[in-house]
């Protein structure tokens, strides 16, 4: 068996035999609808626990890459049509959700004794700096955080100059409109939060909602559509808590190229992910050019502090400089340096982490 366990790279065995798997899978080793290897099999083979084997098969379940059935085995489900209805479970506790005045318990894990030993250290660090206007898109330093930040944690690895840095989602999905042509039609989620179709609607652009069920947006919907653009929060959309599986995020990618459309990626609350390793952004499986890639800090944070980023792809900067290169940065220069210091220091990785802890141990109660 070509699959090995590399007990000095640091790396839980069961993490390292679940990339392993789901290569084989992406690549098409593993065909569509094939038999995968059986739990004890690869136990044996390759020196691990059946409970070790068993929790990558369950990561890859979770994905939607393979499908387990009883007295069967687990099979390749990567393909849409060989693909199971049933949607991927995420736990999610309850958690208030994209609310308008967050509540106390919102802000009862903030970090306040290490923001505030960041804030001081960039008033000493930065002195005068601090006043001095930033370029449009946002500062470098923060530009550069949120890149190494995207490169470690969610696997995007993309250019400072791709990120734009912007006073929330909704500001940025504005900027999206603004890039695009007034005619382009955007396809969204229905049911979705309900801010999208609003900010479309005042913006003056055509949108279509398009069905959402199981593991994402129906393939009669996507087929059947006009769209151009593709406006989806694959991660845990709202309010009908569906995560888009492996296959439908693949879906959405053909699409996409099937048009030579664009997707939006709304990769909120991802971070959050209760899994060792969160599922695969559309951004990093799809072809360059084709996906713009959105998230804020409202949660990983604070929804009282309005940063977000969008990625840009890299055959859309030219356009954006050209039509919103004059605009001026929304998020005060402070506020930029602030968040650079506290995600470079690691601050904001030991925050997620503890939450996805706390997350952890209640789905394990539960």
């Amino acid at each position: 068996m070509k699959y090995k366990i590399e007990k000095a790279c640091g790396k839980p065995a069961y993490l390292q035999l679940y990339n392993q798997l789901r290569n084989d899978i992406v690549s098409k080793i593993m065909a569509p609808g094939s038999k995968m290897p059986s739990k004890r099999l690869l136990a044996e083979e390759l020196g691990i626990s059946v409970v070790t084997a068993e929790h990558a098969y369950a990561m890859l379940c979770d994905e939607g890459y393979v499908t387990a059935k009883e007295r069967s085995g687990y099979f390749v489900c990567r393909d849409q049509a060989v693909f199971s209805s049933a949607a991927p479970t995420f736990f999610q506790p309850h958690i208030a959700k994209k609310q308008k005045t967050p509540g106390a318990s919102d802000n009862a894990d903030f970090p306040f004794s290490a923001y505030a030993k960041t804030i001081r250290r960039v008033l000493s660090e930065y002195g005068e700096k601090i006043l001095v206007k930033t370029p449009g898109k946002g500062s470098i330093e923060l530009q550069n955080a949120v890149r190494d930040y995207l490169a470690r944690v969610r696997g995007i690895t993309v250019s400072s100059e791709q990120i734009v840095i912007g006073s929330g989602a909704e500001y940025l999905y504005t900027l999206i409109t603004q890039i695009f042509s007034r005619n382009t039609v955007y396809g969204i989620e229905s049911p979705s939060y309900e801010k999208i179709e609003q900010i479309y609607r005042a913006n003056g652009v055509r949108y279509e909602k398009l069905e959402l069920k199981g593991d994402g947006i129906t393939s009669f919907a996507l087929k059947n559509s006009n769209a151009e653009i593709l406006h989806v929060t694959p991660f845990h959309s709202y309010p009908s808590g569906i995560s888009a599986s492996a296959s439908k995020r693949a879906e959405y990618v053909e699409w996409a190229c099937s048009k030579n459309g664009y997707i939006i990626e709304d990769d909120y609350e991802s971070e959050f992910s209760v899994f060792a390793k969160p599922a695969d952004t559309i951004y990093s499986i799809a072809p360059e050019g084709r996906v713009i890639y959105v998230n804020t800090f409202s949660r990983s944070l604070s929804a009282a502090m309005r940063i977000g980023y969008m990625v840009l792809p890299e055959n859309l900067l030219e356009v954006y400089e050209k039509k919103l290169g004059f605009k001026s940065c929304t998020v005060p220069t402070f506020d930029q340096y602030i968040l650079a210091e506290f995600i470079n220091s690691g601050e904001l990785e030991r925050r997620i982490n503890r939450t996805r802890r706390k997350y952890r141990k209640l789905k394990e109660k539960s």
